[in-house]
């Protein structure tokens, strides 16, 4: 069996968004850190599978006998980008009971009449948990900003409390994971098309997409704003080139398993005589 061709940088590392980055500067083509094609990234995803699987088991059995480790993984994008993709592909390796999915629509009349944090604090995943949100708090950063809904104090405000927000929640043992997939504007008029052509998947379609796509420099924008006022030590942001979803996938599997190796997880020692329970067992 062919060994998998592995990451010869970490994602982690070459995918942060540090001091001075640019988004201008990434390519959505790149695959920074890989150098196998699509057909070594897909085999690459199969072959972790079973790794990040085991990993999640072991910080959900913690979780049951009182670790408070967990994992948020935040996954923010433009329409089309492959967030779908990596529910499906990546975390769908893991056990479902312990993962908690949310998708944050647009808010309801009473999540409006709440603090924007009020909704994100409710979803916040339990210990042992890997918890994912697609979209996220910082919808209220970006769409607020593009269309003007609110103003720069406002915003400000809001990345403070977003900061604040995040570091309570790694002192609480919350590991962040911060994930932009960064596509580009022809690549994502590309799979615009492939929805209206295909009618298997006219459902995913939006007039709204379009709609939003008229301000494609605005959002860019936003997301560096973002980036600047939110990429903390606790929580940076990983801008991940997503043209190709393939290894958009692998870099987001190789970050969740570069996290949860770092939390050193074990299984729990049973609290409990083995073998006395193995012989009444076996006597049963």
């Amino acid at each position: 069996m062919a060994v998998a061709v592995e990451f010869a940088k970490s994602p982690a590392k070459v995918l942060k968004a540090g001091p001075r980055f640019s988004l201008a500067g990434v390519d959505p083509d790149s695959t920074p850190g890989y150098s196998g094609a699509k057909a070594d990234g897909k085999a690459l995803l199969a072959a972790q599978d079973d790794r990040m699987a085991e990993l999640q088991e072991k910080l959900f059995a913690e979780g049951k006998f009182g670790s408070t480790k967990r994992i948020l993984l935040i996954l923010q994008a433009m329409d089309t980008a492959g967030k779908g993709g990596i529910v499906s592909h990546v975390v769908g390796a893991m056990d479902p009971q312990g993962v908690q999915l949310h998708a944050f629509k647009a808010p309801t009349d009473e999540e409006k009449a709440h603090d924007f944090l009020w909704r994100i604090e409710k979803e916040v995943p339990a210990a042992g948990m890997v918890g994912v949100f697609d979209r996220s708090q910082y919808e209220d950063v970006l769409i607020h900003r593009v269309h003007g809904w609110a103003d720069a104090e406002e915003l400000e405000r809001r990345y403070a409390a977003i900061n604040d927000f995040e570091a309570r929640l790694a002192g609480q043992g919350t590991t962040i994971i911060k994930v932009m997939l960064n596509i580009s504007k022809d690549e994502q008029k590309k799979r615009l098309i492939a929805r209206l052509d295909d009618p298997s998947k006219h459902w995913k379609y939006s007039s709204g997409d379009l709609a939003e796509r008229a301000y494609w420099d605005d959002y860019m924008d936003a997301y560096g704003a973002a980036f600047e006022k939110t990429s903390t030590d606790v929580a940076p942001w990983h801008v991940i080139p997503a043209n190709k979803k393939w290894y958009a996938r692998i870099a987001v599997q190789q970050l969740l398993l570069d996290a949860l190796e770092r939390l050193q997880l074990d299984w729990p020692k049973a609290e409990f005589d083995v073998a006395a329970e193995r012989a009444l067992v076996v006597a049963s």
